[in-house]
């Protein structure tokens, strides 16, 4: 599978399109952004790192029945998957409060939650991608009925429940991440994008240690250890 024209460039990957108008490439960079874009850099290594990661977790959730665009990694940094019209909609699963939580709300930071929280952001770069509730997303077009944020919902909190005790298993608390959706030629909702230390948050069980994109952000430094780190846990290499 070869790729061909350029569909969309974003902050961590570029798309492509291929001989299969059901199919396409996506191209995981080592681009670095947050607070917007104000903040950019970049890590060698890092796209390949988040692609490889991301296959191991979109496997482990299809074995589980959670349905994906995953296809197959076809080399360190390009991933094969299904074309989808994307639900212009981020769901925010926490299960520990910190980031936005925390300072939006005044909740301590790395309080455990008394429940899982899902939360909707409107996927809008130019407006901050702010929060959603439902009636603002039946009023904007982002899906056409409620049952639809019913699923989003509903999946998030499977995958919740799938990612939690694995990742505890290795000694990680998923404390908060980030999903997208979309519809696939069939109509169906499925999981799309990614699953890493780019739009998950990990600490470390013994230490607190944060193992994700906050080392960026945060100016920690270590990105590409962490990384590795997550990554050889999940492969069981540790």
């Amino acid at each position: 599978m070869q790729k061909k024209e350029l569909l969309y460039e974003g902050k961590a990957k570029k798309l492509f399109a291929t001989e299969d108008e059901n199919l396409l490439i996506s191209e995981f960079k080592d681009d670095l952004t947050a607070f917007n874009g104000e903040k950019k850099s970049s890590e060698a290594g890092k796209g390949a790192l988040n692609n490889k990661i991301s296959t191991e977790l979109f496997k482990l959730l299809e074995a589980k029945g959670i349905k994906t665009h995953f296809v197959k990694m076809l080399d360190d940094n390009h991933m094969l998957h299904k074309r989808t019209k994307v639900i212009q909609i981020e769901v925010i699963v926490r299960n520990i409060a910190t980031g936005s939580l925390t300072r939006n709300l005044g909740i301590k930071d790395g309080t455990v939650l008394p429940f899982t929280l899902v939360e909707f952001d409107y996927k809008n770069d130019a407006l901050g991608d702010p929060k959603l509730n439902d009636q603002h997303a039946l009023i904007l077009g982002l899906v056409e009925y409620q049952d639809e944020l019913d699923k989003l919902r509903r999946v998030a909190r499977q995958i919740n429940d799938i990612l939690k005790p694995y990742f505890a298993a290795k000694g990680l608390n998923l404390v908060d991440f980030k999903l997208e959706f979309g519809k696939d030629k069939d109509g169906n909702i499925i999981l799309i994008d990614e699953i890493s230390p780019d739009n998950c948050r990990f600490w470390d069980i013994a230490s607190g240690e944060k193992m994700d994109k906050d080392r960026f952000r945060q100016g920690l430094g270590g990105l590409k250890v962490a990384y590795e780190e997550v990554l050889n846990r999940i492969l069981g290499n540790k």
